[in-house]
Order: C-alpha cells, then structure tokens, then sequence
C-alpha cells in the first residue's frame, strides 16, 4: 500500500499522544523520549511504503519506535544515561512529594534490571495498558510466550525491590527440655 504524507500525518494524528507518552517512558525523560519519537516518526515516514493496511498503523508505528529504541539502547552512551525518572502510571494518585520521589525511585530500581525488551512489555502491558493480544500482534508471537516473559519481568522488578538481607535457614522448632532442679545438697 502507498500512502502519501497528508495520509500518513492524518494516520499519525490519533495515535500521536500516545506514542509520544510510550516515547518518553521507554527513554526514561521527555528529551530524549521526543527524540526518540521524532526518529522514529521520520523512520515511519521515509518506509511508509511497507505499510500494508490503514488499520495497522498503530502496531507498525509502535514496532518501529521498539526498534529504533533497541538500536539506541545498544548503544554505550544510552547505556550509562537510561534513567527512568518521569515514569509513572496514569491514574495514579495524588501522592505527598516524598511519596511521589519514592515511587519514582523504586519504580527506577526495579527497571533498571530489565533488559530492554523486558522494559518495553512491561511499559506497555503496564503503563501503557495494551492487552497481550495487541502487543503479540507488535512482535509476531504467541501470546502465550509474552505471557511468560511478562511474569519473568515482573519477577526481577520484585527481586530488585526485595531488602538485601542475608537468607536465615529456617528455625526448627525447639523441643521443650526439662531441667533437674539444682540440687541443694552439699558437697563435702
């Protein structure tokens, strides 16, 4: 399908905000997510002609903003400056400024031991509330293998969030012991 660019822009138009928020959580702060987005946007616009169907706009949108974010995550730079601090679920409500610094905090710690992949399903399954039909369909895999990979994310986010305390083996329980009262007898 050849789409010109008053067609692409008009596609681009109701996903735009979305896209952009999905940007700017991925990329961990508002300037190099609207770079992010601005690459991917003009990525989308020079291979547009790949787009099979109007319908699959959004996905195919969203596929090649995953990929550009792969490429620069790959890369040294983005490596050392991936910082999560404006990430931060929709409806979440209004906290206290401690708390809000807390929850950007831990939500940072937890993040950071997500591989980049990892990071993008749980930023979109969890922030971004796509289904996992919808974010199968993105990849081109079962749902099921997406299904797996979420729960394995989840499990490093909770590891990274749990205190380091050493592990205590697990206390038996003590028998009771009878004691023999001292004796009062003298030893002479």
């Amino acid at each position: 399908m050849q789409i010109d660019r008053d067609q692409f822009w008009r596609l681009l138009e109701p996903v735009h905000p979305q896209a952009e928020r999905f940007c700017r959580r991925l990329a961990g702060n508002r300037f190099d997510g609207d770079d992010l987005y601005q690459e991917a946007v003009l990525s989308a616009l020079a291979n547009s002609g790949s787009l099979r169907k109007e319908q699959s706009f959004k996905p195919w949108l969203f596929r090649i903003i995953l990929n550009r974010f792969r490429n620069c995550a790959r890369r040294e730079w983005w490596r050392r400056h991936l910082s999560l601090s404006d990430l931060k679920p929709h409806d979440e409500p209004a906290l206290q400024p401690h708390s809000h610094l807390d929850f950007r905090r831990h939500l940072e710690r937890a993040m950071s031991h997500l591989k980049t992949s990892e990071r993008a399903l749980v930023v979109l399954y969890e922030l971004e509330g796509w289904s996992l039909r919808e974010i199968a369909s993105l990849w081109g895999e079962p749902e099921g293998t997406f299904k797996a990979r979420l729960s394995r994310a989840r499990i490093k986010m909770r590891q990274a969030l749990m205190p380091k305390t050493p592990s205590q083996a697990p206390q038996k329980p003590t028998e009771e012991r009878y004691e023999l009262p001292e004796s009062t007898a003298s030893s002479e």
